[in-house]
This record gives C-alpha cells, sequence and structure tokens, in this order.
C-alpha cells in the first residue's frame, strides 16, 4: 500500500505539474453566442500577403462561416480546419458564390507566415480569407460571437473551443457548429439558413476544448496519459494482491489437506 500511495502522488504531481490553467479558467473556455450578436463590418485585420482588410470585405454580403483558430496550435486546429474544408465540399455550395469562409487567428502575435502555415493550401480561392489582427480586434470579434478562450503562458498553448459560427450576409450569428463531428448536410443547411437571415442553434454552449489534444494518440493526452498510469498503478497493485490471497489459501488448503 505504501508503494500505491507514492505511485499515486507521483502521479497527481506530474499532472499538477503540467496544468497552466486552472479548472476555473478551462470552465470559462466556450463558444456561447449571445443573442442578437452581430460582428461589426469595419474591424480591421490583414490577410494571409499582409494586406490591410476588413470584416466586411472578407464577408462580401454572403452567409459565412466564420472559423477562429490558433496558427500555431499543432494539435487539433488542422484537423478541425481539415474537417470544416471537407464538409464545405460536400455541401455542394460553392465559395464565393454562394458563402464566404474567414478564418481568422485569435493569437495576435501570429503573423501572414504562420497563417500561411497553418492553412497550408487546404482553404483558398475566391470567398475564403485567413485573417490576421490586433488584439483589439480578436478581443472585439471572439466577445462579439461569444467565444471565450484563456492563454496557458505556462506551456506556450491556448486553451479554446474547437468550434464555429455561421454568419448572415450582413453579419449576424446564425449558427454555431463544433468543428469535430461536423456533417455535411447541417453545415449546408446552416448556409442556407444563414443566407437567408435565419438564426438558430445557439442555446448550447459548445465546450469541446483544444487544449492538451493529440490527433495522433487522442484526445487530452497527457490527462489521458495521467489517468492511463493511475489505473495501471491500480491494476498491478490489485493482480497482488489477489496473488497474494491466492497462495494463502493455497498453503492452507495445503495444510488441511
Amino acid at each position: 500500500m505504501r508503494m500505491l500511495a507514492l505511485v499515486l502522488l507521483m502521479a497527481v504531481w506530474s499532472s499538477s505539474a503540467y496544468a497552466g490553467l486552472t479548472k476555473q479558467q478551462l470552465d470559462n473556455v466556450g463558444l456561447a453566442p449571445p443573442e442578437g450578436a452581430r460582428v461589426s463590418m469595419t474591424l480591421e485585420f490583414q490577410d494571409m500577403n499582409g494586406n490591410e482588410t476588413s470584416l466586411g470585405h472578407a464577408i462580401d454580403g454572403r452567409p459565412t462561416v466564420l472559423l477562429p483558430a490558433d496558427f500555431t496550435c499543432t494539435e487539433i486546429c488542422g484537423p478541425a480546419l481539415t474537417i470544416v474544408a471537407s464538409a464545405l465540399q460536400q455541401t455542394g455550395l460553392a465559395a464565393g458564390r454562394d458563402y464566404s469562409v474567414v478564418v481568422f487567428g485569435i493569437d495576435a502575435g501570429d503573423d501572414p507566415a504562420a497563417a500561411r502555415r497553418f492553412v497550408g493550401g487546404q482553404v483558398g480561392g475566391p470567398g475564403v480569407s485567413v485573417l490576421i489582427g490586433s488584439q483589439t480586434a480578436i478581443d472585439h470579434l471572439t466577445t462579439t460571437i461569444g467565444y471565450r478562450f484563456e492563454t496557458d503562458g505556462q506551456n506556450s498553448a491556448v486553451a479554446h473551443p474547437a468550434a464555429f459560427v455561421t454568419l448572415t450576409p450582413d453579419g449576424h450569428v446564425s449558427h454555431a457548429f463544433s468543428s469535430l463531428g461536423l456533417q455535411p448536410f447541417d453545415l449546408k443547411l446552416g448556409l442556407l439558413e444563414a443566407g437567408q437571415g435565419g438564426i438558430g442553434g445557439l442555446r448550447s454552449r459548445i465546450a469541446l476544448l483544444c487544449y492538451g489534444f493529440d490527433p495522433v494518440h487522442g484526445i487530452y493526452t497527457r490527462r489521458v496519459d495521467f489517468a492511463l498510469k493511475l489505473g495501471c498503478a491500480f491494476t498491478v497493485v490489485l493482480l497482488a494482491m489477489a496473488i497474494t490471497i491466492m497462495c494463502r489459501r493455497s498453503r492452507r488448503t495445503g495444510m488441511i489437506a
């Protein structure tokens, strides 16, 4: 039992040492658009070539997929972009004609080069904009759509929801979607409704986090790793106890016989 206590203590210590954000901070992360939310068309950004542009110019009077992203995220943001891009292709709608796509960075420290590396050719062409903004512009836009994230300076990471919204042509938030498990039909319906000025699907808060996620090894890798190690420790101890009990019973049976 002393060995078990030592293993548990070491596991808890290592887990606490990794956590750069408190539970309260993580609980604050999520996407919950407020009722009547409407983005400002005059917000200024830069595109991937460093040219000045505005959010209104990127939306260009079309229903829009507005996707926040951490351009330096190596965990879930890239796969999430792939899922969204694939779903858009399967809708049968055309970017630049039926809808616009606006991907914007949530880290003001990112530059156009980081944006280009992040996109990696997955999205592009008419009707698609990848934007870099100042902290003021980012805070204004994320606050407007109810997108809350936390920066973990200790581990150089950003905890943010794996989610996005669709906008009506005049900038009202129409629907909120999770980037993972996205269905093309749902996205198509959301864009068509947004194009007609429809607003719905905003009641539920989306809190699936991109924080400590590794698409190769699984969700929340270090936390899962901690849980697995903990489970293994319990299993080893239980097996040892079971073997000890069986041996003692075997000896007693032999002595009785």
